[in-house]
């Protein structure tokens, strides 16, 4: 009976770790964001902007909303993707992903930018841009990203805890990639960031 309960109190403590840890890697995600937008140079934000803002509003953070997916390698034809602007980037289909989420199975696509890929720092870049049932009250109208890289087996980590806007959301001037039909989810992603209504475009 001692060593049944020892190894309760041994899960536990490894799990309340677990769950520790993950948030502070969240709140730190969180605050990069946050640096970036205040920072010269780097902020989408206008100047005026910039010196008001103080941070981006998040919901709160949820390790549910930390999925392993399945990934299926997909070799896409190159095409320009639509964005904000006239502006048409070639990106192509580079993997599908199939996940559960709250007993529900979805599937989104994965996309490679051409530009991107002839960098040696992004050559194994992802763009995982969604849209769900939030955008236009919690979040922005126009959906939101999550960045992976190049897995080597066949599961991805998607972390909608990390969702970001694109800059169209703050300011105008960018070309900013329209998620694709496809990549909608029938369902409300309560993670990641919200459209601050402060900093509302």
């Amino acid at each position: 009976m001692k060593k049944v309960v020892s190894l309760l109190l041994f899960l536990l403590f490894n799990a309340h770790c677990f769950a520790q840890d993950y948030y502070k890697e969240i709140e730190e995600y969180q605050e990069e964001l946050n640096t970036e937008y205040r920072t010269k140079g780097e902020s989408p934000l206008s100047e005026k902007d910039r010196l008001a803002f103080k941070e981006h509003e998040f919901f709160p953070i949820d390790s549910t909303y930390k999925v392993e997916a399945k990934f299926k390698r997909v070799k896409g034809k190159p095409f320009k993707m639509k964005t904000s602007s006239k502006s048409k980037p070639t990106y192509e289909k580079y993997g599908e992903l199939t996940f559960t989420l709250q007993g529900k199975k979805y599937k989104l696509t994965v996309f490679q930018s051409h530009r991107l890929r002839a960098m040696e720092e992004y050559k194994d870049y992802l763009f995982l841009p969604f849209m769900d049932k939030t955008n236009g009250f919690t979040t922005y109208g126009a959906g939101r990203y999550l960045e992976c890289r190049i897995p080597e087996g066949k599961t991805i980590i998607v972390d909608f805890n990390k969702a970001y806007n694109p800059y169209c959301a703050y300011s105008d001037g960018y070309a900013c990639p329209i998620p694709p039909k496809e990549n909608f989810l029938d369902t409300e992603i309560k993670a990641g960031i919200k459209l601050d209504q402060k900093n509302k475009h």
